[in-house]
């Protein structure tokens, strides 16, 4: 605690307190509401105004929504009564909850939970399965209609975009509320669905700006408006600001924005280390020169799932090899399908006590083979301890290039070892910090 200010620091008039003047940059964060629950309330109107979660396995009773009346083939559109739908308190295994409505929300039941905790909070809320066809679909429709209109837009994600206002006609009418009043309504328009947006004078107060009155909202702040609408905020509001940062934070006595904006740069880099510390004071009051960034390059793609029971890499080897074998191909399309190919290949294992383990292998060519991926996350298996249960498996490719335009490698030795995918047998044996186990 020795070093802690509490007392609110002078705002600097020369960045703060100036006022909003034309031309004066604005950039906003939309972030459509409850994305994954909003395309399927599309699908169920019957159902707005529930409680409804999206997350989890897909399940027998989940295909029956599929089906026809006569329960043959798959569904026409038709009206399916509200007490046919799977409740959360039916539903047995893993799984974490993409997103939730509302009305769950105000049980408690939020994004990232498991599903098991979310049906003791909620057990009457309705349970579906994520439709990411859907999903993606309606993505790219609402980002298309924002670029219609505002151009200069940074993708951030299947529900969410930043988008530069400065010189958009309108961008500088009530701060940005008229452009933002605009593409909320186009995108309803389009969409019909709904989205929040917060326009600031840069993207770190705009992403904080667009939670400030959701649902369908829209939430202005200005340069002065930072010791009154920012400072009152947890630290965990700045994003970039994780779990752990915040409780060592709060251990410090510091928890408000305002809190962290009154210590001093030494005192916080000798905390949390010179290039965190400075960044912590930096973000603190309100400073943000980074661009809206209209095409960015992945740095990665991956597939995870997390299973509905713990497997073992012995006794369940066959389940786990298909899963395994799934995931990679899954990989190799995702990079085919965005013109991709990769040259490290990781996989990340999550064992029944929740550790973690991560391993990843560089290869001496890139590729987007679903044959090599697995050949090479295979080769990461060998590295890692297998003889605890699995709940949850990961493939992840990176150092990533764009078909066609891969950078020139140095052979070296080992080289057509690598290039050469060969099968990964179930009886490969490896021992590893934890001993030794078949691989699947």
């Amino acid at each position: 605690m020795d070093g802690v200010t509490n007392a609110s620091p002078a705002l600097p008039c020369a960045n703060i307190d100036a006022p909003a003047a034309a031309g004066r940059r604005r950039i906003a964060h939309l972030d459509m509401d409850a994305f994954f629950a909003s395309v399927e309330l599309l699908r169920y109107p019957q159902l707005k105004g529930l409680p409804v979660v999206i997350g989890g396995g897909r399940r027998k009773v989940d295909e029956l929504l599929l089906q026809g009346p006569d329960g043959n083939g798959l569904r026409e559109p038709h009206f399916i009564p509200v007490e046919d739908f799977p409740l959360l308190k039916d539903y047995v295994g893993r799984g974490v909850i993409t997103t939730a409505t509302y009305p769950a929300r105000q049980f408690g039941v939020g994004s990232a939970m498991g599903m098991m905790k979310a049906a003791r909070l909620c057990p009457q809320a309705i349970v579906l399965p994520v439709d990411f066809d859907e999903v993606r679909r309606f993505s790219r429709l609402f980002k298309s209609t924002i670029m219609d209109i505002a151009p200069v837009m940074q993708d951030r994600g299947v529900d969410e975009v930043y988008v530069d206002f400065t010189d958009v006609p309108g961008g500088q009418r009530e701060g940005g509320r008229v452009l933002a009043r605009l593409i909320q309504k186009s995108i309803f328009d389009v969409t019909g669905l709904t989205c929040s947006i917060g326009v600031a004078p840069n993207r770190l107060l705009a992403k904080m700006a667009s939670e400030f009155n959701k649902p369908n909202g829209i939430s202005i702040v200005y340069e002065e408006d930072l010791q009154s609408k920012i400072w009152p905020l947890h630290v965990r509001k700045i994003n970039g600001i994780g779990p752990k940062a915040g409780e060592k934070l709060a251990r410090l006595g510091v928890e408000t924005i305002g809190q962290l904006a009154a210590q001093d740069e030494q005192w916080l880099m000798g905390h949390f280390g010179k290039s965190t510390g400075a960044w912590m004071h930096r973000v603190s009051w309100g400073r943000d020169d980074s661009p809206v960034v209209t095409e960015s390059e992945p740095v990665s793609m991956s597939r995870e799932t997390t299973f509905d029971r713990d497997l073992h890499a012995v006794r369940d080897r066959a389940e786990l090899g298909a899963i395994f074998t799934d995931l990679c191909m899954r990989v190799a399309e995702d990079l085919k399908r965005k013109g991709y190919v990769a040259r490290t290949i990781g996989i990340k294992l999550r064992y029944d006590d929740f550790k973690i383990a991560t391993r990843d292998h560089t290869a001496s060519m890139y590729t987007a083979d679903g044959a090599t991926i697995r050949q090479l996350a295979g080769q990461c298996l060998k590295r890692v301890p297998l003889d605890k249960r699995l709940r949850l498996l990961g493939v992840r490719a990176s150092t990533l290039a764009r078909l066609g335009e891969e950078p020139a490698l140095a052979p070296r030795a080992g080289a057509q070892a690598d290039a050469r995918p060969r099968r990964q047998g179930v009886g490969d044996v490896e021992g590893g910090s934890g001993g030794t186990a078949s691989l699947f």
